[in-house]
């Protein structure tokens, strides 16, 4: 199944082998920012401007929770990778984390030493235990989401964060910026490993699969494959007229693709970056 979400904050869900709409889900009142499914199941996760988080059955077209507490749009979240806590981000500047069974709301991370400017995106780690998150402050903050605190920062952007990405085979994580930047961090030691410059704003990235490549799209509206290990360009796909919104790679992870602010979606060959 397919899940979209528009700014008349409506979801629907699609049968992707018939191209049929298997049901419509409504309930925010605000248009849609973001649309995650739970990672063993059926459940659809969504964020509104309205400052709410709703979750749905997929398969039977059910509202299950309404999530209310942040005080402006839920810009990002996501469930945890085991599927036992939800993470919300907002223009409010603050972190929340929820029960995704009973509804409560955990724990509230916000203030100093945490951001100070409204949340863009974040990104968990595979064992659940971590939420990176990035702001219109320029910084990075580690999360212990068991615990709500903040356990480190990544300081070296010069704007907004618009985008972050964690290695499958490695403890790094890549942050892209629009001071046309991307930043590939050692998490173990929470420094920058290289610095991979663009020429316009970074606006999203994708590791490719477990491999030490990673993509970017940049407003200048080319995608970019860099080599994690040395910071190097080896690749740059151009196509697009405007700036790329958003980058997703094939589950075989042969092909990746872009969105783009000109209205267009492109599919580039990626099997040799593997």
């Amino acid at each position: 199944m397919l899940a979209s979400g528009s700014l008349d904050g409506i979801i629907q869900i699609w049968d992707i082998a018939s191209e049929s709409l298997k049901c419509t889900l409504d309930g925010p009142g605000g248009g849609i920012e973001w649309v995650r499914w739970h990672p063993r199941g059926h459940l659809v996760l969504a964020g509104s401007e309205d400052s709410t988080v709703w979750m749905w059955n997929a398969d039977k077209g059910a509202y299950l929770n309404m999530f209310s507490g942040h005080g402006s749009s839920v810009t990002c979240g996501d469930f945890t990778p085991d599927g036992k806590t939800i993470c919300t981000g907002s223009d409010d500047a603050t972190l929340r984390i929820w029960n995704p069974r009973s509804g409560d709301n955990i724990y509230v991370v916000g203030g100093h030493p945490y951001h100070t400017e409204g949340l863009t995106c974040l990104a968990i780690s595979s064992d659940s235990s971590l939420a990176l998150t990035g702001s219109k402050d320029c910084s990075v903050h580690i999360v212990n989401i068991t615990s709500g605190r903040v356990v480190n920062s990544l300081v070296s952007h010069s704007d907004s964060i618009e985008c972050i990405g964690l290695a499958k085979s490695s403890p790094w994580a890549a942050t892209g910026s629009m001071d046309q930047k991307l930043i590939i961090w050692d998490l173990q030691h929470s420094i920058p490993r290289s610095t991979c410059d663009h020429e316009d704003g970074v606006t999203c990235l994708a590791w490719l699969g477990e491999s030490r490549f990673l993509a970017t799209g940049c407003m200048d509206g080319k995608v970019r494959i860099w080599d994690s290990l040395s910071g190097e360009c080896i690749r740059t796909f151009s196509g697009h007229t405007a700036g790329v919104q958003g980058l997703s790679v094939s589950a075989n992870r042969d092909f990746l693709v872009s969105a783009s602010y000109d209205g267009t979606a492109r599919v580039f060959e990626i099997a040799e970056y593997q």
